[in-house]
């Protein structure tokens, strides 16, 4: 299954501070999704074994791009209520993504990288 471009930007987000690199080519991404400049407010919530393990809630303030980046990265790794996402949780989690639109709440979800067998 091909995980959606707003997912996948989520994913690469929390890579970026695991392998500590900058991998995210924010001017490539605008240009070729214009509608990642747009101000939406993006909540991003971290599931393992179908239990949420953080979340984080943007504000329309920035672009969808910044509040899904700076969103995955606050889930992963500065929720208080729980400790930072390590790389085999990473590996095996969900990832939620929660935009609000005027026409509405649009949700996504995908699937671990490593699925139990």
């Amino acid at each position: 299954m091909s995980r959606s471009i707003l997912l996948q930007l989520a994913r690469d987000s929390i890579e970026e501070v695991l392998q500590a690199q900058n991998t995210i080519d924010k001017k490539a991404l605008l240009n070729e999704h214009p509608l990642l400049n747009e101000n939406i407010q993006a909540d991003i919530s971290i599931y393992i074994d179908d239990k949420l393990k953080s979340s984080y809630s943007s504000t329309k303030d920035y672009s969808l791009l910044n509040n899904i980046i700076i969103g995955a990265k606050k889930a992963a790794f500065e929720d208080k209520t729980t400790s930072p996402i390590t790389t085999a949780e990473y590996l095996s989690c969900e990832i939620e993504l929660s935009l609000q639109t005027i026409d509405g709440i649009i949700k996504q979800k995908d699937e671990p990288i490593l699925k139990e067998s």
